[in-house]
């Protein structure tokens, strides 16, 4: 009975934790940069730019998701779009458009540099369809409009998006080299006091860091699903760091049986248990991944397979290396406590 009261108490906290949207901004991925979020009476209004680092003079979509203040998508919304220059000149209007659903896209190419204020006015009334209301003094009025309106602000560079995309790719990549070259000097120096032999010793420092590196990209792509499910970056965040901590315990284990602090036999059992942890970690990755592409994944809100893209290309042909290389790096083991039992 008492093992009974841990579980049933878990149970009424999930109970009491808030339940997440059925829907919410379905965007193609969680903007940081030229991204809103603001509400009206009835609204709630998500915002991104695609490029998000809109350059002037580049066809830019201007996407909305426009959802109730319970997380689900709106039908049939009527909606008018002003984009307005930082002196207040209205540069463009698109007319009253009714949408299905709340998910839309208008296209605009911004002329400069500068600030930029949207205006999106939502109809919860008659409208004039496909006509434009005349320019307000205060943009947030809706005197004369059967209509809520939300100001949103977005800013157009030239440049910062290629500062922050290579801030971001070094960040990921300097530790990554950094991470390499030391293990290729410990390597060299194994091998030139001989102690070394061959090239074994060499797949299994690229095991490891083949699971560091796709733990990485995992953690550069989850924001492109994140605006999906809010389960989909929990994952992801998750696996990467999984896929991290794997091979850093790798490498953490096998500094310390090359210290002789740990015993061939507790090494080996060791390298066993996380080689059958990385394993099967990597494999399931593998299957939803490729179910993904084929099926819609679980708790889909659009309900369509995954697109194919460089980046997941890209991770899952470093985790079939990694399957690849565990695999072997379990033999190699097995291996080598079998010749120091022999030589013993």
């Amino acid at each position: 009975m008492a093992r009974v009261w841990p579980l049933a108490l878990a149970l009424a906290l999930l109970a009491l934790l808030p339940v997440a949207p059925l829907a919410f901004a379905h965007l193609d991925h969680i903007p940081h940069y030229n991204g809103n979020e603001s509400h009206t009476e009835h609204y709630f209004v998500h915002q991104a730019l695609d490029p998000e680092y809109a350059a002037p003079g580049e066809p830019t979509a201007i996407m909305f998701s426009v959802q109730d203040f319970d997380g689900n998508d709106v039908r049939n919304v009527e909606t008018m779009l002003e984009v307005y220059a930082s002196n207040g000149e209205r540069l463009k209007a698109f007319p009253w458009t009714k949408y299905d659903v709340g998910d839309f896209s208008a296209y605009y190419t911004f002329p400069d540099v500068g600030g930029y204020q949207l205006v999106l006015s939502i109809a919860n009334g008659p409208v004039n369809s496909n006509s434009v209301d005349p320019v307000r003094s205060t943009l947030t009025s809706s005197n004369g409009c059967n209509c809520e309106r939300v100001v949103l602000n977005v800013h157009i560079s030239k440049n910062f998006g290629t500062i922050f995309t290579s801030t971001i790719l070094a960040a990921v990549f300097v530790p990554m080299i950094g991470l390499g070259v030391l293990m290729w000097l410990n390597y060299r120096g194994k091998r030139n006091s001989g102690k070394m032999s061959g090239g074994a010793e060499l797949v299994k420092y690229a095991v490891m860091l083949s699971a560091v590196a796709g733990g990485m990209v995992h953690f550069a792509v989850y924001s492109e699903h994140g605006s999906l499910r809010l389960e989909y970056p929990v994952f992801l965040i998750s696996a990467g760091g999984m896929q991290v901590a794997y091979g850093m315990l790798y490498i953490m284990l096998t500094l310390r049986s090359e210290a002789g602090t740990t015993s061939p036999s507790q090494y080996y059992r060791k390298t066993v248990t996380l080689n059958l942890f990385g394993l099967a970690g990597t494999a399931v990755l593998l299957g939803l991944y490729t179910y993904s592409v084929v099926f819609p994944p679980p708790l889909s809100p659009v309900n369509q397979p995954e697109a194919v893209s460089i980046a997941g290309v890209l991770a899952k042909s470093v985790e079939v290396f990694l399957v690849g290389g565990i695999l072997y790096l379990m033999r190699l083991e097995k291996k080598k406590l079998q010749m120091l039992s022999s030589k013993t």
